[in-house]
Order: structure tokens, then sequence, then C-alpha cells
């Protein structure tokens, strides 16, 4: 979509087009809207970001929380929205051996119990063994540091999937 359509869009209309841009969190793009017109593509990107970033830390995390486990029980059964299936199908966690699938559970679940909600990684790009090392990295820091990463690579997920929607 152009950037020019995008800035006469209504705000049901603009929440239509980019309500799933926050995975099952439409009022980041209600708030984006609100930050329109736009300049350019990283003005769209930049309003989800701040969105996101000045909302209260409920709000912060409920984004986060709706983030499904990478390569999760959700994937498994195929109850991932359209983007996360194809995020985490490009990077081939659509078809782990099944040591592979039990490393991640274990993963998950460590990392959900020690923080209090799901790791994130924006995986485009990534390989296995990079999102992997990324786990084993981020599971020793500290919550805070953790819950401001997770914000960061829910960012870099909306900015990812914005630049798939959006022409520049």
């Amino acid at each position: 979509m152009k950037l020019s359509e995008i800035n006469t869009l209504s705000a049901s209309a603009f929440l239509a087009r980019f309500g799933d841009i926050a995975e099952e969190s439409p009022w980041v793009a209600a708030q984006a809207h609100a930050a329109g017109p736009f300049a350019s593509q990283q003005g769209v990107i930049d309003a989800f970001a701040d969105a996101l970033n000045n909302a209260d830390d409920e709000d912060r995390l409920g984004v986060i929380c709706a983030h499904p486990d990478l390569a999760g029980k959700l994937a498994a059964a195929g109850q991932l929205t359209e983007d996360s299936t194809a995020e985490q199908a490009s990077v081939g966690l659509d078809s782990l051996t099944d040591a592979e699938r039990a490393e991640f559970t274990v993963l998950n679940e460590t990392y959900k119990a020690r923080f209090g909600f799901p790791f994130i990684l924006a995986v485009k790009g990534a390989s296995k063994a990079q999102i992997l090392d990324s786990f084993k990295e981020r599971l020793p820091q500290d919550r805070e540091s953790e819950f401001e990463e997770a914000l960061k690579q829910v960012c870099r997920i909306m900015s990812f999937r914005l630049m798939e929607r959006i022409e520049a």
C-alpha cells in the first residue's frame, strides 16, 4: 500500500488494514493512526513503536504475552496468526526434528517460568542455531532487561511486518 493511500484511511480502515501488526493487540494500530498523517514508511513504523513504548507496563506486557512461543504448541496446532506462521516457517521452525522441538519446548518453558512472559525474538533472517543461542544468552538476564529486550523485539517484528505492507 502506498503512503498516500495510508494517509487517507479513516481510523476504522487503518485498523482493518494494520490492526494485526502488533500480535493480537489492535490498540497499538489505533494509537499509531492518531499520529498521522505520515511523512514516510519509517514514520508509520515509528508511530507503532511509539504507541507501544508509551503505553503503560500492563498494556506493554499484554502485547508481549500475546506473542506465541517459538515452535510451540500453537504452532504445532496450526493456531498462529498468518504473520507468525509465515515468520516461523521462514526460518524452519515448522520443520524441526523431535530433538529440536524438545529443546525449544524446554527453553520456552524455562524462559516463561523465569520472566513471566514468552521469549520474543524477531526471527526474520535468523537460523535455528542463532535463535537457540539467543535463548541461552538471554536466560541469565534480569527481568527488567528482558522486558526491555522483548519490547525491542516486538518493535522489530512490527517493523518487518509494516515494511512488507507499505511501499517505501
